[in-house]
């Protein structure tokens, strides 16, 4: 499941979207990466002000309006997946900030230490789906928001390396970059004697 929201070509798109799902929404420019531009905003005159002052809003350059998780938790994961169709998990990090501050702008504990062992499960089961059916060969990130009453929404996947890697390797003690060139060159993670979850103590 993921936030609801929608794509915004213009002001009155960001307006309809806005009064669909509900304030507070998280809007984004949807061509930056880094979370540069995202603002949470409560009510129709901030968003006008932020349509108007933060982005350019147009056909070309839509803006990405989400509904914002109200005291929810961001996790981050890294995992890793083989030619063969074999998925392992490099970590599970919980961010310390609420969800909606950006990744990159947020620290996190490895392992998680507030979320419930079936919101893990969750997050374990999806992402390792996620990396089949996209049929991932290397490293994969997802991101995920838990709300208070134990809802998981996927905010993203990327089927690429993330800024965590370096920190969840040192962590787990498996260089998982090294393993990623490898599975992506035809090792299996058999091969490289990397097949279940490491999780530091």
């Amino acid at each position: 499941e993921q936030p609801k929201g929608g794509i915004a070509k213009c002001e009155s798109d960001a307006l309809a979207i806005a009064a669909d799902i509900g304030y507070p929404v998280v809007v984004r420019p949807s061509y930056v990466l880094g979370g540069r531009a995202m603002e949470i905003v409560y009510s129709d005159e901030k968003l006008i002000t932020y349509l108007e002052t933060a982005v350019e809003v147009d056909p070309e350059r839509p803006v990405l309006v989400d509904k914002y998780l109200s005291d929810a938790i961001e996790i981050d994961i890294d995992a890793l997946a083989d030619l063969h169709g074999n998925v392992v998990i490099g970590g599970i990090m919980e961010h310390i900030e609420q969800a909606g501050v950006h990744s990159g702008d947020s620290a996190c504990t490895i392992p998680t230490r507030t979320v419930s062992s079936s919101c893990l499960e969750t997050i374990r089961s999806w992402t390792t789906k996620l990396a089949k059916r996209l049929g991932v060969c290397g490293l994969m990130n997802c991101q995920y928001a838990i709300t208070n009453s134990g809802e998981v929404f996927l905010l993203e996947a990327n089927p690429r390396a993330s800024r965590t890697v370096p920190f969840v390797s040192k962590a787990i003690g498996h260089p998982l970059a090294k393993y990623a060139a490898l599975v992506m060159s035809g090792k299996s993670l058999h091969d490289l004697k990397f097949t279940k979850e490491v999780i530091p103590r």
